[in-house]
């Protein structure tokens, strides 16, 4: 039984005791109780407004259909108005009435201690995500397969070889641009500057004045003199991206510059002397270009000192995943998220999927999936492919009479381009191919 000498006897702990009816209603207390109580009652909800809620609980308890409960970290305002602790507990106790006895004790240390540990933990796993994100942010060679090896290997040799022209070749998406950055990034001349232009984003009659620069009153409105993107990129890196798109006379100017390493701003008759590692980049078959009179034959030869083949993200295997979490951890920081991972559907989803727009559509995946997304994990459904689906190679089989490939190949193309309404571009995409090489099958099979 409770009495006023088993109270002090807990006062002398520091520990609060009271006594409650079924309904919450005092029966008894002590002073330390009563100087946690929130304000002066004889109703505990009123004495710790934490219990509201709690009534079905607190008659289990008092009935003893459940022995126990706890609140922890209460917070209550201290003498030095310094937050208090408090930890209350809710017993059975066993009379002929239904009754609850509840404790109070105060942890404030203890609450504070592991208030800072919680903290560091948060501010050590941000600081693992940022480093992380740092460490690979630049990083275009992420992966363990074989295919990802031999083209570090290459990036690494080549980086090493100053002011050699490189030709980088691959399916729009496949990182061609972060690759040029990596080859600058190891270079020994990866502190001067890195000058990047995409040839088909820029309108043919600004593209020049760009490259070469212009003197003051060259053509209207050219008020000052400016610096073209050859100055620019002196002792550094220049990149042209998309060097397909680059028009038939500008690619001769281009072929004198990297002959001489000598050229003309617009409107100037002065030659300037220039030095770079020239890195060009398309998605397109060059060479199928010259023979259409596309594209120059001696500027292909001259770009083409080395050429880098850009595995797709199809092939990449296992490595799809690595590049999956990689974007989850940069879109972890970037929207203060808390993604773990994948789940086990989801990872057979990545894998399946064709891929056509490779690294690129794999970012952008990710990244709408991590912006709807709050769980810990990403789910299948969280995963909006381009095409609606993934591929399943398991739902393909030879029927037992066996099948003309090309009939299958032709009867494929015009299934495509009849889901695109003829758009070639999206055709092709829905088959994983480059629109070069869907342009070639239909011109090969008529269609």
């Amino acid at each position: 039984m409770i009495t006023k000498s088993t109270g002090y006897l807990f006062e002398l702990r520091d520990t609060g005791l009271a006594l409650f009816d079924e309904n919450g209603t005092l029966l008894f207390s002590n002073n330390i109780f009563r100087r946690y109580c929130r304000q002066p009652s004889s109703l505990l909800n009123e004495c710790f407004p934490e219990t509201v809620g709690l009534e079905e609980i607190i008659r289990k308890i008092a009935r003893g259909h459940q022995k126990t409960f706890y609140i922890e970290n209460i917070n209550r305002p201290g003498k030095k108005k310094d937050a208090v602790y408090l930890n209350l507990s809710l017993h059975h106790f066993a009379s002929s009435a239904a009754q609850v006895v509840c404790f109070v004790w105060e942890v404030t240390s203890e609450a504070i201690l592991k208030q800072r540990f919680v903290q560091k933990e948060n501010e050590i796993s941000l600081l693992k995500t940022r480093l992380a994100a740092k460490s690979s942010e630049g990083s275009a060679l992420i992966g363990h397969s074989k295919k990802v090896e031999t083209l570090r290997t290459t990036v690494v040799q080549i980086a090493q070889i100053p002011n050699i022209n490189i030709l980088l070749r691959g399916e729009s998406g496949t990182g061609k641009n972060l690759i040029a950055r990596e080859i600058h990034t190891l270079s020994s001349n990866a502190r001067k500057p890195f000058i990047e232009i995409n040839c088909a984003a820029i309108p043919e009659h600004l593209l020049e004045s760009e490259l070469f620069g212009y003197e003051k009153g060259a053509f209207t409105n050219a008020a000052a003199s400016k610096k073209g993107l050859l100055e620019e990129a002196h002792e550094g890196t220049l990149f042209l991206d998309e060097i397909a798109e680059l028009p038939l006379a500008l690619q001769a100017k281009l072929l004198h510059i990297i002959e001489s390493r000598r050229f003309r701003r617009l409107g100037s008759n002065r030659e300037q002397q220039v030095e770079f590692r020239l890195i060009t980049a398309s998605n397109k078959n060059l060479q199928q270009l010259v023979s259409e009179k596309k594209f120059r034959e001696d500027l292909l030869f001259r770009l083409n000192v080395v050429q880098i083949e850009l595995p797709p993200l199809r092939s990449l295997e296992e490595d799809i995943l690595l590049l999956a979490e990689h974007f989850m951890h940069l879109f972890n920081l970037r929207f203060n998220k808390k993604a773990e991972g994948f789940t086990k559907d989801a990872r057979q989803a990545l894998l399946e999927y064709s891929w056509p727009g490779n690294v690129r559509e794999l970012s952008n995946l990710i990244e709408r999936a991590m912006i709807f997304n709050n769980a810990k994990y990403i789910k299948k459904d969280d995963l909006v492919f381009q095409s609606g689906t993934t591929s399943d190679a398991k739902t393909w089989s030879v029927p037992d009479g066996g099948i003309k490939l090309e009939e299958v190949e032709q009867k494929l193309l015009l299934s495509a381009l009849s889901k695109t309404n003829g758009n070639k571009a999206r055709a092709a995409q829905l088959l994983g191919l480059t629109r070069d090489t869907l342009r070639y099958r239909l011109e090969k099979y008529k269609l």
